[in-house]
């Protein structure tokens, strides 16, 4: 369905493609998306043919974090169905970091909030130069509690702690000092510099690839158990729910600065 909001497509080698399917929206994430990645994720994850997995995002950009309109929506949930929203994006995030074949990711144009946080969660990162980053949901006046974790896990706690509380926004070259990406690739050489690494990976045996992942995150307290996922969800919904986050949400949407911000620079 080339419709669906992540298109899935294998080839003959197990290199699975998951492409963000969203281009109109900037391929930022609501509630269908987080349910296909998720899906998707959960299926792979035991299939012993997958050798790699690929995210893209479809269009000008990788994905620009969550739908400000679901967004909207859920502010209008009771407590309990706004806590499983929050959740799923936890459950997003902690599946591709715990996925157990190599992960890959290629970033182009926005990668802000919890497109950030994918990026945060592969094995391996490529970005162009013209790609822009950012944890930018405290502009809005919510937290970036989801991908905290992994966060920190990709880009070490000093830098995380930076990102997180100004929300600046900030390019390639930066990504790639903090380690949140590997390699910066011209586009135009990009699919080249991915076939080279994969190639690396199908040299790999699988299991023992599978192995070393698992122990690296296990050794290093990177795997999220029910209940901290939980806290996680806990916090960002609590916040989203906040006299801030109502506020955040309606300047964001009415294109105005949020209240907080009178009498203070850009936004």
């Amino acid at each position: 369905m080339e419709d669906a909001p992540v298109l899935l497509a294998r080839d003959a080698r197990g290199i699975v493609t998951a492409t963000l399917n969203r281009p109109h929206r900037a391929n930022a994430y609501d509630a269908a998306m987080l349910a296909g990645l998720t899906g998707a994720l959960e299926a792979l994850a035991g299939d012993g043919g997958v050798r790699a997995l690929v995210l893209r995002g479809a269009g000008r950009h990788f994905a620009a974090g969550a739908d400000i309109d679901w967004l909207a929506e859920v502010a209008g949930y009771p407590p309990g169905a706004a806590f499983e929203a929050s959740l799923a994006t936890t459950r997003a995030m902690q599946l591709l970091n715990e996925f157990p074949h190599p992960t890959l990711a290629l970033v182009q144009g926005a990668a802000f909030g919890g497109g950030c946080g994918l990026v945060c969660c592969v094995d391996v990162a490529l970005a162009v130069p013209e790609a822009v980053f950012g944890l930018t949901e405290v502009r809005v006046g919510v937290a970036p509690t989801p991908i905290s974790p992994q966060m920190v896990q990709a880009m070490g706690l000093r830098q995380a702690r930076r990102y997180a509380v100004t929300g600046e926004r900030f390019d390639a070259v930066e990504a790639l000092r903090i380690g949140l990406v590997h390699e910066v690739v011209a586009a135009e050489a990009i699919e080249a510099r991915l076939e080279a690494i994969l190639a690396e990976v199908l040299l790999a045996a699988p299991g023992a690839a599978s192995v070393a992942k698992d122990s690296l995150l296990g050794a290093n307290g990177a795997k999220l158990d029910a209940r901290a996922m939980a806290l996680l969800a806990h916090e960002g919904w609590v916040q989203r729910a906040s006299a801030e986050g109502r506020e955040g949400l309606a300047a964001f949407r009415g294109r105005r600065r949020p209240a907080w911000t009178s009498g203070t620079g850009n936004v």
